[in-house]
């Protein structure tokens, strides 16, 4: 195109992309790797790839590999910079001997149908910590938490949603959430020591956590920076996208020294250290987050805890194993191996655990939540075979290939999503 600006499809037809997937914001690609060191050097090489560009991909290190995102900060589509971006990290990467694995590439969105959208949006962007992105969406100002898009609802569904989030946060910013959530129009509907359920305007319900100190730090010298919720987390801004690779690099190497698997997310702006969910109550790990407060102190970083958020979505069932065994193909993730407990989690921790509850009685009516998983576009088809076959069904798709709403046994509906083609498709209708 003239102006530089490409659609997702036009971006995965240049040369030197083919290891990218273009997604609902940017473009994806993972490479694996057999360990936080070896991702660590992947985020070297693209970080002076990035500076010699002046455009800085949002970076994921994972004990098995390495996600990038080229991320537009300065437009709200793909360019000619990007191309060139994504084909010097995948040079890079082959150079260092790592593998791509495209299929990996996919980003989950929570979407909340609402009869009065302008009452219901300001509490969510409370309860999640996330940013105005428009009148009809939020997102993450450190795009690590899913993207929040609101939907017109024509009518009133006044029956309690099969679905839910939780909304972990800095045990000292709780009370200043609640207060926003009840000026915002909210209501409790449960409490119990650890947390407060509290309902929008329209019942979408979120809990927020811990309520007391006590369950939001770990213990003993050396780890103020760090905060507990479903994870152990700490965030440190940087002055600079290379003392942010400076420091993954650091943490990489403790990581792999302890023998504990670490989220270690580098963006433009800082770099957020995070246990994963359940993950800090392994031995060693308190031992762990003081040695990366140390390296962070080293680097002359600060901790910047009111940027630590997490999130999961909860889903009530009658019959949890045949709704979950959906979930876990419809979403590609893996079952929690541990007794008693029916969490999903993204094998590569990139998207946020799902769990579940058992539900006492039906509850017939339509959820207000859904989530959109967005895949690649030469893996939508299977997916959408696999949720199927799984026990779901397809419950919508006129407006396929860009999307199928499949719903599992109970009727919780996913809808999945593919971004490329799109623009040609919508294009190809109008007659333009």
């Amino acid at each position: 195109m003239a102006d530089g600006r490409l659609t997702p499809q036009q971006f995965q037809e240049a040369d030197g992309t083919g290891q990218w997937r273009a997604l609902n914001a940017g473009a994806d690609a993972w490479f694996e790797a057999p360990s936080h060191r070896a991702g660590a050097a992947l985020v070297r090489m693209a970080g002076e790839v990035a500076e010699e560009l002046g455009h800085h991909p949002d970076v994921d290190v994972r004990a098995s590999g390495v996600h990038l995102r080229t991320y537009t900060h300065d437009t709200d589509s793909l360019t000619a910079r990007d191309v060139i971006l994504a084909g010097r990290i995948s040079a890079a990467a082959a150079r260092l001997g790592l593998v791509a694995n495209p299929s990996a590439a996919q980003r989950m969105q929570l979407t909340i149908d609402a009869v009065d959208r302008a009452a219901v949006v300001p509490f969510w962007q409370a309860a999640l910590g996330l940013e105005r992105a428009g009148d009809d969406r939020l997102s993450d100002r450190l795009r690590r938490l899913p993207r929040v898009w609101f939907q017109e609802l024509a009518e009133p569904r006044p029956l309690r949603n099969r679905l839910h989030v939780d909304a972990g946060t800095p045990w000292e910013l709780v009370e200043a959430k609640l207060a926003a959530l009840g000026g915002a129009g909210g209501h409790v509907t449960y409490q119990n020591q650890w947390w407060q359920t509290v309902a929008d305007a329209e019942g979408n319900e979120v809990d927020v956590f811990p309520l007391a100190e006590a369950h939001g730090v770990i213990e003993g010298e050396g780890t103020g920076d760090w905060r507990v919720m479903l994870t152990a987390a700490a965030h440190y801004p940087t002055s600079s996208f290379g003392q942010g690779v400076t420091f993954v690099e650091a943490v990489a190497g403790l990581a792999d020294d302890a023998g504990l698997p670490l989220l270690i997310d580098l963006r433009y702006s800082g770099v957020t250290v995070d246990s994963g969910k359940d993950q800090h109550d392994a031995d060693g790990f308190a031992a762990l987050a003081r040695a990366v407060q140390s390296a962070a102190r080293d680097l002359g970083l600060s901790a910047d805890t009111s940027q630590i958020r997490d999130f999961q979505v909860g889903i009530d069932a009658l019959d949890v194993p045949a709704v979950r065994e959906f979930w876990r193909v419809a979403l590609g993730y893996v079952a929690d191996p541990r007794e008693g407990v029916t969490d999903l989690y993204d094998p590569r921790r990139l998207n946020p655990p799902v769990f579940f509850q058992q539900l006492d009685e039906p509850r017939r009516q339509r959820n207000r939540i859904h989530l959109d998983l967005f895949v690649p576009d030469d893996a939508a088809e299977s997916r959408v075979a696999a949720a199927v076959a799984a026990g779901g069904q397809v419950v919508f798709d006129a407006s396929a290939p860009d999307w199928w709403t499949v719903a599992d046994p109970e009727g919780n509906e996913l809808d999945i999503a593919v971004v490329v083609g799109r623009a040609e498709r919508a294009k190809s209708r109008s007659g333009a």
